[in-house]
């Protein structure tokens, strides 16, 4: 799995998760329950993982929609 997208912002990784289901691209969301135990102030980022082979795809989506990808 590669991380694609890192933030601390709940609304952007919403909506990377509804840009990436639209396309069927199958993802992860790791960190969830971090960020949750440290109060949700933001200082933990939660991040998304999709396949290998979905990464370049992946990354493409996001950026065409004006997110700043991990590379």
């Amino acid at each position: 799995m590669q991380e694609i997208l890192r933030s601390n912002d709940p609304t952007i990784i919403a909506f990377a998760s509804a840009l990436l289901s639209g396309e069927d691209i199958e993802f992860f969301e790791i960190d969830v329950h971090m960020s949750v135990l440290e109060g949700s102030i933001g200082i933990l980022p939660r991040r998304l993982m999709v396949r290998s082979k979905d990464a370049f795809a992946a990354r493409a989506v996001l950026r065409d929609n004006d997110l700043h990808v991990s590379d």
